[in-house]
C-alpha cells in the first residue's frame, strides 16, 4: 500500500473511531430510532446527488439495507442509550468478523477453517468476560446485549454483499447511498411505536446544533467519505490487505471516549478486550504468519 492511501486508511480509522463519539453525542439529544430515520435520511439526501445509482436489484438493496443499516444501528444506538459505554461500543461492535464465518458457514455453504474457529474460540472467551462486568462498570447488560446483536446485523449484512458479489455485481458506496432511504422507513415506524409522537415532536422541537453536527459527522464523515474511501481502497487492493485496518477503529473509539467523555474500562473488561482483538487478529493474520513461519508454502500457479 503506497504512504499516500496509507495514510487513507489511517483517516477512515480515525473517522470510524470518532463516530462512536459523535453517537453518544447525538444521544444527548435524540431518541436512538429517530436519530437513526435522520441519519440514513441525511445520508441519501446529500449522497444521491453524486453518486449513480447502482445496477442492483431492488430486493437485495432491502436485504442489504435492513440488516447492515436498519439492524446494526438500531440495536447499536439503543444499546448506547441504555448504557453502552461508546468506547466498550467501538470494540465489541468489531465481533461482526467472526458472526461474518458463521453465517458464511451456515447460508453460503463456506467452510470455517481452523483459524478462524481458534479466532471464535479466543474471541469468544473475550466477550464471556466483558458481559460478566456489568456490574462492576457503567455497562448495562442490556447494552452489552444489544451491541452483540447489532454485530450479527452487520455481518448478515456482509454476506447480503457477498450474495450481490456473487450475482455478478459490484457494490460499493453507490449501495450505501442509495439504499439509506430504505432503513428509514422501518426507523420511523419504530420510532413512532417506541419512543412515541409526543417524544418525537420534542426532540425535533429542541433541535440543537450540537445534534445538527452529530448527524452531519455520522452521514457525511462516518457513512459517505468513509465508506466511500473504503471502497476506493478495496478497488486497489486485495481485501486481506484493506480488512484488517479495522483492528484500530477501536483504538481510536476507546481513546476518544476516555477523553471526552471520561469513560473508564475495567481490568477485566481490558482482559476480555485484548482476547476478543487476540481473536480478529488471528482471524486476519494467520495465512501470512504461517507462511512466513514456514509451516505452509506458498500456492505456485502453473503457466
Amino acid at each position: 500500500m503506497s504512504f499516500k492511501d496509507s495514510l487513507l486508511g489511517l483517516l477512515i480509522v480515525i473517522i470510524w473511531g470518532v463516530n462512536f463519539l459523535a453517537i453518544a453525542w447525538g444521544l444527548d439529544g435524540l431518541p436512538p430510532l429517530l436519530m437513526g430515520a435522520l441519519r440514513f435520511a441525511f445520508v441519501f439526501c446529500v449522497g444521491f446527488m453524486f453518486i449513480k445509482k447502482p445496477d442492483i436489484p431492488l430486493k437485495w438493496m432491502v436485504a442489504y439495507a435492513l440488516a447492515i443499516s436498519f439492524g446494526q444501528f438500531a440495536f447499536l444506538f439503543s444499546a448506547m442509550s441504555m448504557g453502552m459505554p461508546a468506547g466498550l461500543a467501538s470494540l465489541i461492535l468489531q465481533s461482526q468478523a467472526l458472526f461474518t464465518l458463521i453465517f458464511a458457514a451456515l447460508l453460503l455453504n463456506e467452510k470455517i477453517k481452523f483459524a478462524q474457529l481458534l479466532s471464535m474460540m479466543v474471541a469468544g472467551v473475550g466477550l464471556y468476560i466483558i458481559a460478566g462486568t456489568g456490574e462492576d462498570s457503567s455497562m448495562t447488560l442490556i447494552g452489552f446485549v444489544l451491541t452483540i446483536i447489532g454485530a450479527a446485523s452487520w455481518a448478515l449484512g456482509n454476506v447480503v454483499n457477498r450474495i450481490i458479489s456473487n450475482k455478478g455485481f459490484k457494490p460499493g458506496i453507490d449501495l450505501v447511498i442509495w439504499s439509506a432511504w430504505i432503513p428509514v422507513i422501518p426507523f420511523m415506524l419504530s420510532s413512532f411505536i417506541f419512543e412515541g409522537p409526543d417524544l418525537i415532536m420534542a426532540s425535533l422541537q429542541s433541535f440543537s446544533w450540537v445534534s445538527f453536527l452529530a448527524l452531519t459527522y455520522l452521514a457525511v464523515a462516518a457513512s459517505i467519505s468513509g465508506y466511500g474511501l473504503w471502497s476506493y481502497l478495496l478497488g486497489r487492493y486485495p481485501a486481506g490487505t484493506v480488512a484488517p485496518l479495522s483492528l484500530g477503529v477501536p483504538i481510536v473509539g476507546i481513546s476518544v471516549s476516555a477523553y471526552f467523555l471520561n469513560e473508564s474500562i475495567t481490568d477485566m473488561q481490558w482482559i476480555g478486550g485484548s482476547l476478543v482483538l487476540l481473536g480478529l487478529i488471528i482471524n486476519a493474520f494467520w495465512a501470512k504468519l504461517t507462511l512466513k513461519l514456514g509451516f505452509k508454502k506458498p500456492v505456485v500457479k502453473q503457466v
